[in-house]
């Protein structure tokens, strides 16, 4: 299969000035001859030509041609610029087709980039991270990511451990082999305690920026009639809530996303918190809950007009969440530290609030920093091995401790998405003196 020439529509397929159709395989320069004017390829330069079907022209295109070895994909690879009518360009790709190219699968290019070791398995996360972001920390993330981040971060970290790990190994399949250092408990325990605090501060920070960055799922809760669909409308700059006067009007969780200038909320409106027996309104209270539950950051809305019993016990229930206390109908009294009007669409002071609260999360955007879910997941397996033999270490015996060491090992390699047993063995007989 990876033998294949592949081909795809790499543009979104919709009207636009220019299409783009690719090509990759040892097969790519013969098909472009096939089905163009071109006769002589000259690696990495771009080519006027026509596309042809059975001798008849079907548009006039720029084609870039990339060598074996210096393109995306390590392989031939042919780019064909035509126009952007979503009819020419599925012509265009039939005719590949028709010519002995495959239609690629999902996320096939960047495949064989990985399998062809151009890229490693963190690099792809982040190209996939750079297509869908959806604000600047997003895209900034990725881009580091694409330029290596995750591997500058946990390349230290693998070789000291593959270092560790060979030594062990060397001791107890070749005891007779005097002139490699003995690796005892007591050697080994200050190397793992260092490597768990490692893991440990890698996983926090990547955690810190991966709210910030994706987002904090954001529930806006208080009383019926404080003013929180009016602040969901503020913020996203348009009705998507019914304000009214009547008490229990928002029944449903009602959502949006909102990028301020250092974080992005996921904004939830829920019903307001109130003893009801009105069946409707009494599950979306429910709901209300629910999303509490959950919830990253909670905004209660305070009406500084009339505080009262229910808004204090909303208070002192969540103050040991992550809770920012909002006093709306800031025309009518002016109280506390963040003082909104949100009908009057006056909110500066939290817009304010959340931008600096998460300034300092905001700077590990320029950090090498673990990317994704993916990675964080590995990153905790890695660390619970650490801890195993952290645990263990006073009774094990070597064989068990190399084991647990073996398995941490194997999490950050698949971080990169690198052979860890073969890169282990290597560099244990890499260490022997020449002629052993």
């Amino acid at each position: 299969m990876l033998n294949d020439t592949i081909c795809a529509i790499s543009t979104a397929v919709k009207d636009g000035a220019i299409s783009i159709v690719r090509m990759s395989g040892e097969d790519a320069f013969d098909v472009i001859r096939k089905i163009s004017d071109v006769k002589e390829i000259h690696p990495n330069t771009i080519v006027y030509t026509h596309i042809k079907d059975r001798g008849q022209i079907i548009d006039e295109v720029l084609v870039s041609f990339f060598e074996k070895g210096k393109s995306y994909t390590r392989e031939d690879m042919v780019e064909i610029n035509c126009h952007g009518g979503v009819y020419v360009t599925r012509m265009i790709l039939n005719i590949l087709l028709e010519n002995g190219c495959r239609l690629a699968e999902p996320g096939e290019f960047t495949r064989r980039a990985y399998l062809n070791g151009r890229i490693d398995l963190s690099e792809a996360d982040s190209i996939n991270d750079l297509i869908k972001a959806e604000s600047m920390l997003q895209a900034r993330s990725a881009i580091r990511g694409i330029n290596g981040s995750v591997e500058r971060l946990i390349m230290p970290l693998m070789d000291e451990m593959k270092d560790v790990i060979a030594m062990i190994e060397v001791n107890i399949d070749y005891p007779e082999y005097e002139d490699e250092r003995q690796m005892s408990q007591d050697v080994i325990r200050p190397y793992v305690e260092k490597w768990t605090a490692q893991c440990r501060e890698m996983i926090d920070k990547a955690e810190r920026f991966r709210v910030v960055k994706d987002g904090l799922n954001t529930v806006i809760i208080g009383k019926p009639n404080v003013g929180k669909s009016s602040l969901l409308n503020a913020r996203l700059e348009k009705d998507k809530a019914i304000v009214t006067d009547i008490a229990g009007t928002t029944r449903d969780l009602v959502e949006g996303k909102v990028h301020l200038k250092n974080i992005t909320l996921n904004l939830i409106d829920t019903a307001g918190i109130r003893d009801t027996q009105e069946k409707i309104e009494k599950i979306g209270i429910e709901k209300t809950m629910e999303a509490i539950e959950s919830a990253d950051l909670i905004i209660l809305v305070v009406d500084a007009s009339n505080i009262g019993e229910e808004d204090r016990r909303l208070m002192e229930e969540y103050k040991d969440r992550n809770l920012i206390v909002v006093y709306n109908k800031s025309d009518l009294n002016k109280v506390g530290d963040i003082s909104i009007s949100a009908l009057n669409n006056d909110i500066g002071s939290l817009r304010d609030y959340l931008n600096e609260r998460y300034q300092d999360d905001i700077s590990l955007a320029d950090e090498d920093i673990l990317n994704n879910e993916r990675q964080i997941a590995l990153m905790k397996q890695c660390l619970k091995a650490l801890e195993e033999v952290l645990i263990h270490i006073d009774f094990d015996s070597l064989d068990m401790t190399v084991t647990d060491l073996d398995a941490a090992y194997h999490d950050l390699c698949l971080i990169l998405g690198k052979e860890y047993q073969e890169d282990l063995i290597d560099h244990m007989f890499r260490n022997f003196c020449l002629g052993k």
